[in-house]
């Protein structure tokens, strides 16, 4: 099949704006359409877009990235294609077929038509593992450098070796119409991640020390039935209090990114954050933290939690786990699914076997509703009398 046999219908994401519908033809309007798609620009990525119908609509999608070792690859396809499928028919009719990207830049020694031609086997795997499952793909295209090529078309006049460039940023339909239903797309998965990764700075070892003196000091009493409780309202006190100088910080509309996480990293001390990091590795202080999900307290949580997974630095890395996890839950409970997957799928790298964080996004990949786990937190709130630990 040539990419000229089929259009595909993107149907933009309900808000308050009206639903849309838009017709996709050929393989520059899907590979502009992607990062509307996920809300950024993938890298280093495979994603995979179920498609449903005669009219091609589009359905679930998955991501991951592009395992580095090309034996993986046969494994991974599988895995993939098993996961479209599963996860499509937990929410209706199993995918009609798949659309599929692999985005990569080159390095610094290749072209990117390299990359093209390398990440060929990876995809015909993944078409291959698609297919068996009655899943045939549709369209495959490779985007790298700022050019796409289509491993589906052999018409050199449409889709010549040397790849297309991609369309300025902005310019296309779809883009009209994402901006039009408030879909907006939030920098590269890189860009993303990167506010939920410790910094490759000298004040990493300042905090690994404070990191080794909170565990030093909180770890046998959490793990003393006696003492745990004692270290769980200390931990709760503590966050609230920290919470209160995020909750009082301003002017964050006129700052960058960037400018905001430098600004709440110099909110929170090395033996504040070492003193949260290893508290919250407890499962009921966890939870109890979660509650901070909505009103006055979310944003300046969400912060909080982001903040903390910054200071998870060397043999700590896997603490992470908990702000994470505490991060992509408010993100999601905010209605900011792009950085809910982006810090929950980051909580279970660092930690696989992070139940809640499974559980989580699971539910935010399937389009669930927040609201029955938040009803569950203020019961659970309203039960210890209301108002959270520490004042507030």
């Amino acid at each position: 099949m040539t990419h000229s046999d089929r259009n595909i219908a993107h149907q933009s994401s309900p808000g308050s704006r009206p639903e849309q519908q838009i017709t996709l033809r050929g393989p520059a309007e899907l590979a502009d359409a992607l990062p509307y798609l996920l809300g950024y620009h993938p890298d280093d990525s495979i994603v995979v877009v179920a498609v449903h119908g005669d009219r091609g609509r589009f359905g679930g999608r998955i991501r991951l990235g592009i395992p580095s070792v090309p034996e993986e690859w046969p494994g991974t396809a599988r895995q993939v294609a098993d996961c479209l499928l599963s996860g499509s028919e937990a929410r209706g009719p199993r995918p009609s077929g798949a659309v599929l990207y692999v985005c990569q830049d080159p390095s610094e020694e290749e072209q990117p038509a390299a990359v093209m031609a390398r990440l060929r086997p990876l995809v015909q795997e993944l078409r291959t593992a698609c297919g068996a499952l009655d899943m045939p793909v549709y369209e495959a295209l490779c985007i790298s450098g700022g050019r796409f090529w289509s491993y589906c078309c052999p018409d050199a006049r449409c889709c010549p070796p040397e790849g297309l460039a991609l369309a300025p940023s902005g310019s296309s339909a779809m883009a009209a119409a994402a901006a039009y239903a408030g879909i907006r797309v939030r920098g590269s998965l890189k860009e993303l991640a990167a506010r939920f990764t410790p910094p490759d700075t000298e004040s990493a070892s300042v905090q690994e020390r404070a990191l080794d003196a909170a565990a030093a000091a909180l770890l046998p009493r959490m793990l003393d039935g006696f003492a745990q409780e004692g270290v769980r309202g200390e931990t709760l006190e503590l966050a609230a209090r920290v919470l209160d100088r995020f909750s009082t910080s301003a002017g964050s509309a006129r700052l960058t990114e960037a400018e905001v996480d430098t600004r709440d990293d110099a909110r929170i001390c090395p033996r504040e954050a070492a003193s949260l990091i290893v508290g919250l590795q407890d499962r009921v202080t966890r939870d109890r933290a979660a509650e901070w999900m909505e009103g006055a307290d979310a944003e300046a949580a969400l912060r909080l939690w982001r903040a903390l997974s910054r200071r998870c630095v060397g043999v700590y890395a896997e603490y992470a786990a908990a702000p994470l996890t505490l991060a992509g839950w408010v993100a999601w409970s905010l209605g900011d699914d792009t950085n809910a997957r982006v810090a929950l799928g980051a909580a279970l790298e660092a930690d696989p076997e992070c139940v809640f964080a499974r559980l989580l996004h699971s539910a935010c990949n399937n389009g669930l509703d927040p609201e029955p786990l938040r009803a569950t937190l203020r019961g659970q709130r309203a039960t210890r009398g209301g108002a959270r630990e520490g004042g507030g």
